[in-house]
């Protein structure tokens, strides 16, 4: 779900979690590594991106520097295709022969891989490592489960607002400054210009239509001592997923046309001049340069029910961990550093877009390109995450939230009804993870 290069995919949280290993396969035995080698060579998985070669270079630079550093330690990288990791990383942690010493993953993915016993408790040394004092909260929390860090982060995304400026003029208004006025401009945009969308929306896109269940004060779910309960269908979540599909209709986005989209579809549908706005992340930036509305765009956050408030976002993005069957741990941890550390992630922010987890390095990032300072406004604001528990992947992969979007924008069910039924699956999905 990728920065400005994985339009095609992106994220990483994005839709990582749908594919992660579902409860069908092989439980993982423990593979725990039994030494702790100072030399050797370490293996690293990586995910392949659309246009892959900057970061290759970002990488090799990363892993030089780390060579020079470690004698007698070598580093063979590997990129692995996106759509087949959960199959790759499952199957590694049953077969620590196979295996690499770190793994890319996506953040969503944390408490899965972690119940699956493939990630190796890094507490000690995150919290001993100088650089990691300035990681972003929301981004700590993606690799963090209980009270245990089983990673680095690697990069982070979020959503905002992209508008028409060349539209807004024709029609003489103004970005919208609170929900309700998101709602009633892009009604305003359909109703002059039946051609657009006022505002591309989904009924698949579920990261797209979080910030309106959390600005209502809702919640996907609940925690309490380890368990997790479904808080879709609470009132306040209701008052949020009313909000968002009241947008599917023919004074905005048809549900005929709409109700399938994913966030893909909504952000391509506003880079070829097909929508007014559209709610995409700061990895849909290249993808939109790339559109027809190139130079004819602007980017504000995402607009919360006070006026002036921001949203809250999804926290997309991902991580490098450590397997727990590496025999070189501590070089591994190392290396881990090396690749997720402040240099490294201000040179794949210039090579990628990727937006850099650590305060300052994001500030810098903000400073030095413009289009991303909405997206560190929207980060600063406080963003959200999905509920660390390893059932997300299932809930994910089921389709879960589009299933319900979809009952309640096709009319087959009311809000009620929908998000009743929905509860229900989660639920049943967060009571079989245990």
């Amino acid at each position: 779900m990728k920065l400005s290069a994985r339009i095609a995919a992106p994220v990483a949280a994005l839709v990582l979690a749908g594919l992660t290993a579902t409860a069908c396969a092989p439980q993982t035995s423990d593979t725990s590594a039994k030494g702790d080698e100072k030399s050797g060579t370490l293996r690293v998985w990586l995910f392949q991106e659309v246009g892959n070669k900057p970061k290759e270079k970002v990488v090799d630079d990363a892993v030089a520097a780390f060579e020079k550093s470690h004698k007698g330690a070598k580093v063979e990288v590997e990129y692995i295709p996106v759509d087949t990791r959960a199959q790759r990383i499952k199957a590694a942690f049953n077969d620590p022969k196979s295996a690499p010493d770190l793994v890319e993953y996506g953040n969503s993915d944390t408490a899965g891989y972690v119940k699956d016993g493939g990630l190796a408790d890094i507490t000690e040394e995150f919290g001993a490592w100088e650089e990691a004092k300035d990681t972003d909260p929301i981004a700590k929390q993606s690799v963090t489960v209980g009270d245990k860090v089983y990673g680095a982060p690697f990069f982070v995304g979020v959503r905002a607002l992209y508008y028409r400026t060349d539209v807004f003029k024709d029609l003489g208004i103004q970005p919208p400054k609170s929900q309700a006025e998101l709602v009633s401009t892009a009604k305003k945009i359909h109703k002059a210009k039946p051609d657009l969308y006022g505002l591309a929306v989904g009924g698949a896109y579920t990261y797209g239509a979080m910030p309106f269940i959390w600005s209502h004060g809702g919640e996907i779910a609940g925690e309490s001592g380890g368990t997790y309960k479904s808080a879709i269908n609470s009132e306040k979540a209701r008052k949020g997923i009313e909000a968002y599909t009241s947008l599917f209709g023919d004074d905005n986005c048809p549900a005929a046309k709409c109700a399938s989209m994913g966030g893909n579809a909504t952000v391509t549908a506003f880079a070829s001049g097909k929508a007014a706005m559209a709610i995409g992340g700061d990895f849909s930036h290249a993808a939109v340069e790339a559109g027809s509305v190139k130079g004819k765009y602007a980017v504000v956050p995402l607009p919360g029910i006070a006026p002036d408030s921001i949203a809250p976002a999804f926290a997309g993005g991902n991580n490098i961990g450590v397997l727990k069957s590496s025999p070189r741990r501590t070089l591994a941890v190392d290396l881990m550093k090396s690749l997720t550390g402040k240099k490294t992630q201000a040179e794949m922010f210039d090579a990628m877009g990727f937006l850099p987890t650590y305060t300052d390095v994001l500030d810098n990032a903000a400073k030095k390109q413009p289009f991303v300072a909405p997206f560190v406004q929207t980060l600063g604001a406080g963003a959200k995450f999905v509920p660390a528990s390893p059932a997300w992947g299932q809930i994910d992969a089921s389709l879960v939230l589009p299933t319900m979007f979809q009952e309640i924008v096709s009319g087959r069910k009311d809000v009620a009804q929908a998000s009743d039924d929905a509860a229900k699956k989660m639920d049943a999905a967060f009571t079989a993870a245990g």
